[in-house]
């Protein structure tokens, strides 16, 4: 699948925290957003209809890095199709960062792109049982 986009099925902004119970405090607490989906180390929680905010505990320096565009932010594209994002994105001569991967921490495909920023998009499929991306 080369001409036709393929599907996306919702979208996660991801961001760091070297605090994840605070971040928990925060977002399910303060803000009463549900949890989608934990993780361990990251916690998925629903925003709206297929829109999600993703919170992973890093350290400090992946965080505090000096450049902007890579402090720790990830755009993430959720679909089923991540093989075909990816003959999509070569044969249209976008750099990206390797093939799709299997992660067995995380239980997802994933591949990675950069924008012109230098922001870094993550096209991803949830391969975890546990993960429903339906309101």
């Amino acid at each position: 699948m080369t001409g036709a986009r393929p599907p996306v099925d919702g979208q996660i902004t991801f961001v760091y925290t070297t605090n994840l119970a605070a971040a928990d405090a925060f977002y399910g607490g303060d803000l009463g957003l549900p949890l989608a989906l934990d993780q361990g180390g990251c916690r998925i929680y629903r925003a709206a209809a297929g829109a999600y905010v993703g919170v992973c505990e890093r350290p400090a320096e992946a965080i505090q890095a000096p450049d902007p565009a890579r402090r720790g932010v990830i755009l993430t594209l959720v679909t089923g199709d991540v093989e075909g994002w990816h003959a999509r994105l070569v044969a249209r001569g976008v750099a990206v960062e390797g093939p799709p991967a299997h992660s067995d921490v995380y239980r997802i495909t994933h591949l990675f792109l950069r924008d012109p920023a230098g922001y870094l998009v993550e096209i991803q499929r949830f391969d975890d049982p546990d993960w429903d991306a339906a309101p």
